[in-house]
């Protein structure tokens, strides 16, 4: 979360540019749209591999950094679920105890992903945009422009009474923010998200996400038209069993995008299966 799924994905880039003048397609038409794309996207993208760039940073109650933690990840897709395994740490690469640790958890990790419907997060996982798609309502739509290409956007917020499952989802009831439709791939390109209200773990016994976490993410056409997450960056305020408060600015860069998929032809001919022609 092929080769329909594929073709679907791109076809949609090839539409002209609509006029900026355009009145503003129907919302839930425009939204099971949508949806339906990024769906297909989050199938595409299992086929690639990609790094990623963390930082996590303590802030005091003063806005002050007290503490910097850097990981890099090489991430990839099972079952429409994202795999993170640690291959650096605070600039160091993993290695003995340590490396035999995360693959153990990975492996067990890619154990779970396989047995887990791609609608529903794993453990632990942030829920995915088409799973948001589905749990909000959109209002107020206008004609944008955002990285220079025609975007609608429309404001949001959590549907209360929406069927959810895990913590990730539930908490996902309390959101409300803006995101902006790239509308000629029709993807999202960009989302922010913040908590209207508290969102208690155990009644508040184990933590209290508090009002204000937010959170952005950015998808981008990296190759041939097909969108990956490229980024995000967030603020993260709780309150952890009752006493010890919580505040860090984390940030994180997607990058080095590749096929991984590899299709043997003759032995030595083999090469890199093309998303677009499977």
């Amino acid at each position: 979360m092929m080769s329909l799924a594929a073709l679907a994905v791109f076809a949609s880039i090839m539409r002209a540019q609509p006029a900026a003048n355009a009145p503003v397609p129907n919302i839930p038409d425009l939204m099971r749209q949508v949806d339906d794309h990024q769906k297909q996207l989050e199938k595409v993208r299992e086929n690639y591999t990609f790094t990623s760039a963390q930082t996590v940073e303590d802030i005091d109650a003063n806005g002050h950094v007290t503490k910097t933690e850097t990981e890099v990840d090489d991430d990839f897709f099972v079952n429409g679920h994202l795999i993170e395994r640690a291959v650096n740490k605070n600039g160091k690469p993993l290695a003995g105890h340590d490396e035999e640790k995360e693959t153990e958890r990975v492996t067990k990790l890619v154990e779970k992903a396989e047995k887990t419907p791609p609608d529903q997060p794993l453990e632990g996982q942030t829920i995915s945009v088409s799973r948001l798609l589905d749990i909000m309502d959109v209002r107020n739509p206008r004609r944008e422009t955002y990285r220079g290409r025609p975007t609608i956007v429309f404001d949001f917020i959590g549907r209360k009474n929406a069927k959810t499952h895990g913590l990730a989802e539930d908490a996902s009831k309390k959101l409300q923010g803006t995101l902006w439709i790239d509308e000629a791939g029709l993807q999202v390109a960009h989302l922010e998200v913040s908590f209207n209200d508290k969102f208690r773990v155990g009644g508040g016994l184990v933590a209290t996400v508090e009002k204000g976490t937010n959170f952005k993410f950015d998808q981008a056409p990296v190759e041939e038209g097909l969108w990956l997450p490229t980024g995000s960056e967030g603020t993260f305020l709780a309150r952890v069993l009752m006493v010890k408060s919580l505040r860090q600015h984390i940030t994180e860069r997607d990058y080095d995008f590749k096929v991984f998929r590899v299709e043997t032809q003759q032995g030595k001919d083999a090469k890199v299966a093309n998303p677009t022609k499977q």
